[in-house]
């Protein structure tokens, strides 16, 4: 078996060594099984180590690739995606404990497509119970237990998408799939210290994927950089004939220089009106700095205003109602009363007197905003803001006391979610206890491939996406 150093390599290094056959898919899995084993329990961010596949196709890529059948970039690289993607064979958790024993017979579109490249599959990922859908208030919202940080186990690792946050911060797993409907992705890459991509609604397929609200669910790719999240997507992105809202439109990941930018000129980064005024100081800090940065290849456009629309209303009542509408069967069936977070335990029913007008107007209002979101982007090229305007909250508070006096932007984060938008958070600094904080560009819907030249920019000027965390003992 291989150590930190080969098992914290970039998906891009991965591949390179693994095409030269510097190193072996089979030793590569069996290091990164090895793992999951030690440190998944550590972290509560596994809840099935799927080893007897993952050994099969790790022999298969090694076959193919010693016979130089090679498939691409991701051929041989282990990796493990959130429970809620089916994976053939294996339990689909949802991370709740109603459906603990739930099996499907077929892998999700993503998981076979990533199979399809050659990828690995070893671990399927701990995730809050029903993706948040049922709002809880606490780390300790999954029948697995509170997941945490690698960086500081007291602390959380974020929410829905949990487990692969912190798989992939520890090198559990070379990369992961993660789900966002308002958060998912960008809040547990932030608290771990990795870099995420939130890809535009539809980008990629959901077929085989839990649905918590079925206009709102995106699923992307969860990294050590923001070029491995462009590398990932590449191969998982694209129409579906089993996803009516997979979006046609190809893609196709260019890692492109942002020096020239668009039609000759510099990138155009804006900036909200007091970005960081309600912020933890240490956030700020880490923001300001990182500021001084992006100037250096953007010019930065500051105290941009949203439009005044009702992003976070609209959008939960959207939410709202679509989980209501998903997990009928379980709230009716008195389902909620095994679920993990007391809270969780009677959202559900909070959920079902959202109005058949209210919804309709949500839906209807989103049109209105999509547009004035698109329009908020005429002169600019992306938006920067912080990930988060605090660090990660302790396990054992509720998530309203982790920092009180300190309040998060929720406006910007539902209107992202709302409109479909895509943004990739990545890594910026320290604060207090060694905990992570994280910066985010975002963009026009389909324009993936800029937010992650800005990242990708940013990041050869700076090395937080290289730092690894004191694994725990």
């Amino acid at each position: 078996m291989y150590g930190d150093d080969v098992a914290f390599l970039t998906v891009r290094e991965l591949g390179k060594r693994l095409k030269a056959k510097e190193i072996s898919p089979v030793e590569l899995t069996r290091t990164y099984l090895d793992r999951l084993e030690r440190w998944g329990p550590k972290y509560n961010c596994v809840v099935t180590v799927t080893a007897e596949r993952a050994l099969k196709e790790a022999q298969a890529a090694e076959k193919e690739i010693m016979a130089r059948r090679y498939r691409g970039p991701l051929h041989g690289i282990p990796y493990g995606v959130k429970d809620l993607l089916a994976a053939e064979g294996y339990a689909t958790t949802w991370g709740a404990a109603p459906y603990k024993d739930q099996r499907f017979d077929s892998d999700a579109t993503v998981v076979r497509r990533l199979r399809d490249a050659g990828a690995i599959l070893v671990a399927k990922l701990a995730m809050v119970e029903l993706a948040v859908g049922m709002r809880y208030n606490q780390a300790n919202a999954s029948f697995t237990g509170p997941p945490t940080t690698p960086w500081n186990p007291q602390y959380w690792s974020g929410g829905s998408s949990s487990g692969p946050g912190a798989a992939v911060s520890a090198a559990l797993v070379a990369f992961a799939i993660g789900s966002e409907t308002q958060g998912s992705i960008i809040s547990p890459s932030t608290n771990c210290g990795i870099s995420g991509l939130r890809p535009t609604y539809g980008r990629v397929s959901r077929h085989g994927a839990m649905a918590l609200s079925w206009s709102m669910d995106k699923l992307g790719p969860m990294c050590r950089s923001a070029d491995d999240c462009g590398v990932v997507l590449d191969l998982i992105a694209g129409a579906d004939p089993e996803d009516s809202t997979a979006a046609t439109e190809p893609y196709r990941y260019e890692a492109v220089k942002p020096a020239g930018g668009a039609k000759g000129r510099r990138w155009r980064i804006g900036v909200l009106q007091d970005p960081v005024t309600k912020a933890h100081p240490d956030v700020r800090a880490n923001f300001e700095q990182a500021l001084g940065v992006v100037g250096q290849y953007a010019e930065v456009v500051p105290d941009l205003t949203l439009p005044d629309l009702p992003f976070a209303a609209a959008s939960r009542t959207i939410i709202d109602a679509e989980m209501a509408s998903a997990f009928e069967e379980l709230i009716d069936g008195g389902g909620e009363s095994e679920l993990t977070a007391p809270e969780d335990r009677v959202g559900g029913y909070s959920a079902l007197v959202v109005l058949a007008k209210d919804y309709l107007k949500a839906l209807r209002l989103r049109r209105k905003m999509t547009v004035a979101f698109d329009g908020f982007f005429k002169g600019i090229d992306a938006l920067l803001h912080p990930s988060s305007a605090t660090p990660p909250g302790p396990i054992d508070r509720p998530f309203r006391e982790a920092w009180p006096g300190y309040e998060p932007n929720r406006v910007l984060g539902a209107a992202e979610n709302i409109c479909g938008a895509p943004a990739v958070g990545i890594p910026n600094g320290f604060a207090v206890e060694n905990l992570p904080t994280g910066i985010k560009f975002t963009a026009r819907a389909f324009d993936e491939n800029i937010v992650l030249a800005l990242a990708n920019e940013y990041q050869e000027r700076t090395d937080w996406h290289t730092k690894r965390p004191p694994l725990v003992e």
